[in-house]
């Protein structure tokens, strides 16, 4: 296969990987949240989703992303 059809990573990085946990987190919290009716719990856990993407984002662009300079790509 060709360089170009590789595997572009699937965001096998370290921002996907913090990004994702961050959003994890958010969720699971928020859910809780909703369960014992808390509201501002519930926004509160929906601002740290956004901040989850914008960390994903910062980081990517800092180089940590799939294919970025500071990212070491796994074999499979």
């Amino acid at each position: 296969m060709s360089d170009e059809y590789a595997d572009p990573g699937h965001g096998h990085s370290p921002a996907a990987w913090t990004a994702v946990i961050i959003m994890l987190i958010a969720f699971t919290a928020g859910t809780v949240a909703f369960w014992f009716d808390q509201p501002i719990l519930v926004v509160a856990s929906a601002g740290l989703l956004v901040v989850g993407a914008i960390v994903g984002w910062i980081m990517a662009r800092a180089g940590y992303g799939a294919g970025g300079s500071r990212s070491t790509p796994k074999d499979h």
